[in-house]
């Protein structure tokens, strides 16, 4: 009789365990057929200044085509590049366009940040950045500089290309002054009102003199010593590496807009870069690269700079600055 009873409570047992089991796998079942809901999708922040530079962020922003390529992009304002890369080191922002000489100070204590793709270069039919002299200036040639000041920001992508520039003249260092003018629009005056013998301004700013009656001395036309650049946070890169790839092929869309009809984005350029009333329908549209980064002889350049200037202190290997596996195929 017990061994009975206890056959028949085992029974029970097995049959409330197999049922347990039976629900437990239709729940699941149903957990599966049941939509889930959409990933979320990722948001960049990226660090931009009132510049020509930033014209295809705000086409691709403006035109829905992050979106399109189902990546939320935030374009965060900055009045300054100090501003900018401050915003970039302490984590505010996942990325921005800058220069090279940015990019290095950002890498200065470790792999912090990636170039991902050259933004803008010089062209045949316009520079980035120019030496100028004054209106009424006696300087006809760079040789005439000796001895004479030049206004620049030092530390920056401005003096560095001013180094290069000279030096290419066959200027050395201490053969010419340079005098920290750190405004742009303070520069443009000084050199103006003749108080520095020369200044070094990058566009709209060099038009904007030009149109004043200031001459261009020297320009990096040729050379493209100072393209611009898209970069982005390390931890960014490695964590949605999917993300900045939807980011750039949305950007290489703008910029095909852009080079196919530039007039039509006049406005916009005029409106997010700043450009200047006197100048805003004669500024000559720029042309923007396609997809491409920086040649390793060009970075190895201002790293090098860097280094004689003691704004790093030692080379930083082109393979840890810059990363080109992201750009569309």
């Amino acid at each position: 009789m017990r061994h009975s009873t206890q056959s028949s409570r085992r029974s029970r047992i097995s049959r409330s365990v197999v049922a347990a089991m039976a629900i437990m796998l239709a729940t699941a079942l149903a957990a599966c057929s049941q939509p889930q809901p959409p990933k979320e999708t990722p948001t960049l922040k990226i660090g931009v200044l009132p510049i020509a530079d930033t014209l295809p962020l705000h086409v691709a922003d403006t035109e829905g085509i992050f979106a399109k390529q189902n990546v939320k992009v935030e374009l965060v304002p900055f009045a300054s590049a100090i501003e900018r890369d401050t915003a970039m080191s302490t984590g505010q922002v996942d990325g921005l366009l800058n220069d090279l000489i940015s990019v290095g100070l950002l890498n200065k204590d470790g792999e912090n940040a990636k170039i991902v793709r050259t933004s803008m270069r010089a062209a045949p039919k316009m520079a980035q950045i120019s030496i100028l002299v004054g209106p009424n200036s006696p300087i006809k040639t760079p040789a005439d500089l000796k001895g004479k000041e030049v206004a620049i920001s030092r530390n920056t992508l401005i003096e560095y290309v001013t180094d290069q520039l000279l030096a290419s003249s066959g200027l050395k260092q201490g053969d010419f002054k340079l005098t920290e003018v750190s405004k742009i629009p303070v520069r443009v005056e000084m050199l103006m009102k003749g108080q520095v013998a020369a200044a070094t301004l990058p566009e709209p700013f060099t038009s904007l003199a030009v149109q004043q009656g200031a001459r261009v001395l020297l320009d990096d036309k040729a050379s493209q010593v100072g393209l611009s650049v898209i970069t982005i946070r390390q931890g960014t890169v490695a964590k949605n590496p999917n993300a900045i790839k939807s980011f750039l092929a949305a950007y290489e869309e703008a910029v095909d807009k852009i080079n196919a009809s530039p007039e039509k984005y006049r406005a916009l350029l005029v409106d997010r870069a700043k450009i200047p009333a006197a100048i805003k329908d004669t500024f000559a549209m720029p042309v923007y690269p396609n997809a491409s980064v920086p040649k390793e002889a060009e970075v190895d350049q201002a790293i090098k700079w860097m280094v004689g200037k003691q704004l790093i202190g030692k080379p930083i290997s082109y393979s840890k600055l810059v990363d080109p596996s992201l750009l569309p195929k």
